[in-house]
C-alpha cells in the first residue's frame, strides 16, 4: 500500500520565525488522517528564519533525528553538548529520562530541516546525543544508513537510535532508478528534499511524503536530480539481536 501525502496537503504551523509542515498529526496539529506509522509519529519540515529558533525546552522518552537540508542549526543542551549542525550532517538526541535543549538558526540565511521523532524501545534511560557528517558520495545512487536501531548498522558507522527503525538517505541523478528491498512486515516513510520522483507509479513533487506498507520492494526513479530521506520501520523480530 502506498499513501501519498503531497507537501501542499500537509497541516502547518506559521509563526513570524517558523514555517512548518507536518507529515503526521500530533495532538490537534496536522491533518487528522495523517496517522503515525509504527514507531514514527512526527516528521516536520521546518524552516527557521535567520537568528531565530526554539529556546531551552524539555523532552522525555523520545528519539529525535534532525536532518539539515539547507543552512545550519545550533544545538545546546543541559547535559554538556553544544554543536553547529550544517547541511550534510545528521543529529540524534535520545531524551531518555529528560533533557533540556535549544535548537536555533544562528545563521544570516534561513535554515531548513527535517525533524523526525520516534518512540523508543525503552523508557527513562540516560540521555544521549551524537552527530555525524554524511561523507561525500556516501548517499550517491544507494541508501546510506544514517541512524539505526540495528547493531550491525551502528558498527558500520550509523548513529544509534533506541527504536525499531533505520533512517536512510540517498541522492539520485535524473533518470536513475533504484530498487529497494523491503524487509518482511516492515513499513516506511520517505520524503524528497529536492527534485521529483516516481515511486512505484506514484509521482512525488519536492518535499512530498509517501507512506509505504505491505510491499516487498520499491522501485524509485528520479525525474530530476534529487535527494531522499526515508525512515524504515522494522518489525522487532527482524532486528539484529547481536
Amino acid at each position: 500500500m502506498l499513501e501519498h501525502r503531497p507537501y501542499e496537503s500537509l497541516g502547518g504551523i506559521g509563526r513570524d520565525w517558523l514555517k512548518a509542515r507536518l507529515h503526521f498529526r500530533f495532538g490537534e496539529l496536522g491533518r487528522p488522517e495523517h496517522d503515525p506509522l509504527g514507531a514514527l509519529y512526527i516528521w516536520n519540515d521546518d524552516e527557521f528564519a535567520p537568528l531565530s529558533g526554539f529556546g531551552m525546552h524539555p523532552h522525555r522518552n523520545v528519539e529525535i533525528v534532525t536532518y539539515v537540508c539547507d543552512g545550519a542549526i545550533t544545538h545546546v543542551d543541559n547535559v554538556g553538548n553544544a554543536a553547529r549542525i550544517e547541511a550534510g550532517n545528521v543529529q540524534v538526541m535520545s531524551a531518555g529520562s529528560g533533557v533540556l535543549h535549544s535548537e536555533r538558526n544562528e545563521e544570516a540565511q534561513p535554515t531548513r530541516l527535517f525533524q523526525i521523532w520516534l518512540a523508543p524501545r525503552s523508557t527513562d534511560g540516560k540521555p544521549r546525543w551524537a552527530t555525524r557528517r554524511i561523507d561525500a558520495g556516501e548517499e550517491s545512487g544507494r541508501f546510506a544508513v544514517l541512524a539505526s536501531g540495528e547493531h550491525a548498522d551502528v558498527r558500520a558507522g550509523a548513529l544509534f537510535i533506541d527504536a525499531d527503525a533505520r533512517v536512510l538517505g540517498m541522492k539520485l541523478r535524473a533518470g536513475d532508478t533504484f530498487v529497494h528491498a523491503m524487509p518482511p512486515r516492515s513499513q516506511a516513510y520517505l520524503v524528497t528534499t529536492i527534485g521529483r520522483l516516481d515511486v512505484a507509479g506514484v509521482f512525488m513533487a519536492p518535499r512530498d511524503g509517501l507512506a509505504v506498507s505491505e510491499r516487498t520492494s520499491l522501485t524509485i526513479t528520479a525525474v530530476d536530480d534529487t535527494a531522499i530521506v526515508m525512515v524504515q520501520l522494522l518489525a522487532p523480530a527482524h532486528l539484529d539481536a547481536s
